[in-house]
């Protein structure tokens, strides 16, 4: 495991970026059973078998930017102008039914494994266009999105960003720790109803936005799932990321990662966050870099992926 100090790299990260390299940035889209998906395809002009970034989008209404409705990040813009300096191609893409991607599919129709076929959909799509040297790069939930379609398409590498590596009612149940006892219990209770495959349809006003019945569907194909196990099926070169300061999945994740393929390079960005910036442990001051899209990249991310990805 490797420990990236910010000092340590700054010489680096300045004399990597002052490479310069033709370029060049489209709109691009595919079409599925559910509606057209639209991204962004920065190609490079690199000699032939050059890397192809994918990014795969975490949790929520997320778009190609990593930006929502309430979070405005930039994260995945960043990155892919990051990774383009470096004369490395990436294409980064609107979920189903938001930014440009309209869909013609509900909430309560819309499973896990949807986001699956998306990620399927855009890896075609790369090998369409003549890439050969497919890097697929989920963060947060995007990064179990990237696990299971790496294991079905041909791909080369797969970089975990901020992923987590239980399975993911583990996971939510943990984040509301802090939550009254009773709040704690019920949902714990409604997972255990989950895991079954059956949905409740009796919720407490606190909990009926984030459980209400129509995303219950999604939840249950989601947590089936157990990212150390899934993570440990790729048989191709894997690379594990993770921020010291991310405030909402913790650094035993990457580690359960790391467990589940023991033949990973396992990467721990100190001060950097879960929307990979740079943040302190402090919540409340983490918080705000949600909110501030002008903030930059943490400065050890994108060396850490360019020289795995190279």
């Amino acid at each position: 495991m490797k420990h990236l100090k910010w000092a340590t790299l700054v010489v680096l990260f300045f004399t990597i970026s002052t490479n310069s390299w033709s370029q060049s940035e489209k709109n691009v889209k595919v079409k599925t059973k559910y509606g057209k998906l639209y991204g962004n395809l920065i190609t490079c002009d690199n000699k032939k078998n050059a890397p192809v970034v994918l990014i795969i989008p975490g949790s929520g209404p997320t778009d190609r930017n990593g930006n929502s409705v309430l979070l405005q990040t930039n994260s995945y813009k960043m990155l892919a102008e990051g990774l383009a300096k470096e004369g490395i191609s990436s294409l980064r893409y609107d979920k189903l039914l938001v930014g440009e991607s309209k869909g013609n599919i509900t909430e309560s129709e819309f499973r896990f494994d949807h986001n699956v076929e998306f990620a399927m959909a855009w890896i075609d799509f790369l090998t369409s266009k003549g890439f050969k040297n497919i890097v697929v790069l989920g963060h947060s939930e995007g990064s179990l999105i990237g696990m299971l379609a790496a294991q079905r398409k041909v791909v080369s590498k797969f970089i975990s960003l901020a992923g987590t590596g239980r399975p993911a009612d583990v996971v939510l149940i943990e984040q509301l720790t802090g939550q009254s006892s009773t709040i704690q219990a019920e949902v714990k209770r409604l997972f255990k109803h989950l895991k079954r495959g059956d949905q409740v349809e009796k919720l407490s006003p606190d909990l009926a936005a984030l459980f209400r019945p129509s995303a219950q569907p999604y939840l249950i194909s989601w947590i089936k799932y157990n990212p150390k196990v899934e993570i440990g099926n790729l048989e191709i070169p894997v690379l594990i990321v993770h921020g010291s300061t991310d405030i909402q999945v913790s650094e035993v994740d990457a580690n359960m990662q790391k467990g589940g393929n023991f033949g990973s390079e396992l990467v721990i960005i100190e001060g950097m966050n879960h929307i990979l910036k740079v943040a302190p442990d402090d919540k409340e001051e983490n918080t705000k870099t949600y909110f501030n899209p002008k903030l930059p990249l943490h400065p050890d991310l994108i060396p850490a992926i360019v020289g795995f990805v190279k």
